[in-house]
This record gives structure tokens, sequence and C-alpha cells, in this order.
């Protein structure tokens, strides 16, 4: 018998619709599937696929759209990002450095980070470090290997000019590589700077609680070295002078910028000689709830033994009794801000800073009577 079977091309049609199950996946090693794959099973070129994917800016029909996403649904797919990086010479990843994450102000400053980056589909790298600017140097350096798209750094400087010095030259390796940079903090780096006035915030509030009727005070005074203690010591002291009011230096106590350095600065106050103050300011709220608890365990009452105040307003200041009078920054909103700077898509031709003012928040934690005459 003769067949009469027309022979076909051993070539697949351009419109054959491979199954899942029959789609050989071997264009890279153990099986991935690979974005040509997706280009196939959608019916439409690489770049087309490449464009809707990776969200350019070039614009894609409707239905091209619809038919890649359901190719990468049906396939599995997920891009390869180190292939991208190497690309593009760029990856999705945003790193953030911050100095203690247990510290809520840290915490609240990168959520709002994480806010403005989620949406668009960047990874934020969050690591912490407490060794500031040699720490920082060496995050810098990694986030260069890692191609990320931006550094964000949040956190106070110190008075170390050699460590300054040397993280500013890995920023500027950094940068020169087509990275963008911004921080939080002093104006000291040379980049995009979010400053809290600090200064300012304290000597306002310095102001507000001798107007309160408070006469003697004590300072908290955070790690010695540190720019934001020293610049929220210096602003307080200024807003007492301009009442004519002093701080025995003795009473002005350094400790850690944490809950154990409030409650053991506060330990070193009560065991001096000498009539007590009638309010102590830390210059963070940490501190202030590590001092409040010192208070309280020597039963002294707050505010009708002494006034406590703090700076910054974190989050937890909600659950903490008496409510504690501080300096409010907003902090979720600064790490928008900082967000914001560095994944613009425009580049400025000099470092932007953006002040950030402190409102003073008088709460139960500080006498509230007129002063004397």
């Amino acid at each position: 018998m003769t067949d009469n079977t027309a022979a076909r091309p051993a070539g697949r049609r351009r419109d054959a619709v491979a199954r899942p199950a029959e789609r050989r996946r071997d264009t890279e090693p153990g099986g991935r599937v690979t974005l040509q794959d997706v280009a196939d099973r959608a019916g439409v070129s690489l770049s087309t696929a490449s464009r809707v994917v990776s969200e350019g800016p070039r614009r894609v029909g409707s239905q091209l759209i619809s038919r890649v996403n359901q190719a990468v649904a049906e396939l599995g797919y997920s891009a390869n990002l180190q292939a991208r990086a190497v690309a593009t010479g760029q990856s999705n990843m945003v790193g953030v450095v911050v100095h203690d994450i247990a510290d809520p102000y840290f915490s609240s400053i990168a959520a709002g980070l994480i806010d403005v980056a989620y949406p668009q589909r960047l990874l934020v790298c969050l690591s912490s470090t407490a060794a500031a600017e040699a720490g920082e140097r060496e995050y810098v350096a990694l986030m260069h290997s890692q191609r990320a798209r931006a550094v964000i750094l949040v956190g106070s400087r110190t008075e170390g000019q050699a460590a300054l010095a040397g993280l500013r030259a890995e920023i500027a390796a950094f940068t020169g590589a087509g990275g963008r940079a911004a921080c939080i903090g002093q104006d000291l780096l040379g980049i995009d700077t979010i400053q809290p006035e600090n200064a300012a915030g304290a000597e306002a509030l310095g102001r507000a609680l001798v107007v309160q009727g408070h006469r003697r005070f004590a300072v908290l005074a955070g790690p010695p070295g540190v720019l934001t203690a020293r610049d929220r010591l210096t602003g307080f002291l200024g807003g007492l002078a301009a009442w004519s009011v002093g701080v025995d230096p003795r009473l002005i106590v350094h400790g850690a910028f944490t809950r154990d350095g409030g409650y053991e600065a506060m330990s070193t106050i009560l065991a001096m000689s000498g009539p007590r103050p009638d309010c102590v300011f830390a210059v963070n709220d940490v501190m202030a709830v590590g001092a409040l608890a010192r208070l309280r365990a020597e039963g002294i009452a707050v505010p009708g033994d002494i006034g406590l105040a703090g700076f910054d307003d974190i989050s937890t200041l909600r659950d903490v009794y008496p409510p504690l009078t501080t300096v409010r920054l907003p902090l979720a909103a600064m790490g928008e801000m900082a967000a914001r700077l560095v994944l613009a898509d425009t580049s400025p031709e000099r470092p932007r800073v953006l002040p950030v003012p402190g409102e003073v928040v008088l709460r139960e934690s500080t006498n509230r009577r007129p002063p004397s005459r």
C-alpha cells in the first residue's frame, strides 16, 4: 500500500503552544525556566517579555502584557536577579544600615523606608551595626559588590575624623559606580541628607520645662562623642540659659543610647549627695524609659517627686505611664523622605539637605505648674 499522508515539517509551527509538561526546560542548569521560555509560551519576542516582566519604561499593549503574565504564571517563572544585575549594572536591592534595630527610633524609620520601596518591587536589605562609621563603611562596600541600587545610612555621626573620611571614600566609590546614597543624621557625608533639628528641638524643650516651673535639672546625656547626643545636650542647656537656669556639671551623666544606659545613668544621679533634681532630661526616649524604671524601683514618684522628659516620641511611649514629655520627630516620614531621594529618576547636581524640625509635646511626666515669680 502507498502512504498518501503528506509529510509534515519537522519544525514546530510558530503559533503552536507547548504544554508545561511537554516543554523541555534545559536552557539553564537544574531545569530553571528562562525568560525565553516565557516569550515562547506567550508568542512574543524576548525583548517584549523582558519589558513586561521588568516593568520597564517602554509601553507594551495590554493584550501582550496579559499573555506574558499568563505565561509567567503557567511556567512558574522567576527572574534571575543576579543575571539582571550583571547585565544592567544594578540590582533591585536597597541597602539600609541602622545603629540599633532594637531601638524603635530606627525601626520606625526603617518602616517608612520599606513603605516606599515595596510598591516599586525593591528588596530592602536591612543591617544593624553599633560600630558607627567603621561598620557603615563595610556595609557600603558590601552593597557596592552586590550592585545595590541605593544605600541609606540611618544614625548619628561621631567625632572620629579618620573613620568619617573612610566612610566618605567608600560612599564616593559606590556613587561613582552608579549607586545612590542618602543619610538620616548630620550633613557630613556629602550626600543627600535628612537632618533632624536636634539642637533646636532640645532648646525648645528646655524653655518649656522652665515655664512649667522646673529649676533643678539633670541630663542623661548619651554616649560621649556621638553628635546627636552632643547637639541635644547643647540645645537643652541653651534653652535653660535663656531663662538664666543652669545645670550642675555633676548632673550631666553620659551613658549608652539604650534602656539599660538610661537606668544606669539615673542610678548614678540618685547616688549623688545633695539636693535631687526636680526634672531629668534624657537625650532619647529609650534612655528615658530606663530612667523611669529606675525611679519606680526607688519609689520615686513621676512627676510628683521628679519630672522626666525624653526626645524622639517613639511609638512604644503609648504604653508608658505616666505619658512621657518629649520632642516629636516624624520618624516614619523621615524614612519615606530618604527613600524618595535615592529612588527618584533624576540625580541632583548637588546633595540636598532637608531639615526636619522637632515638636515639643508636654505630657504628664513633667509638672504643669506656673513658674514662681
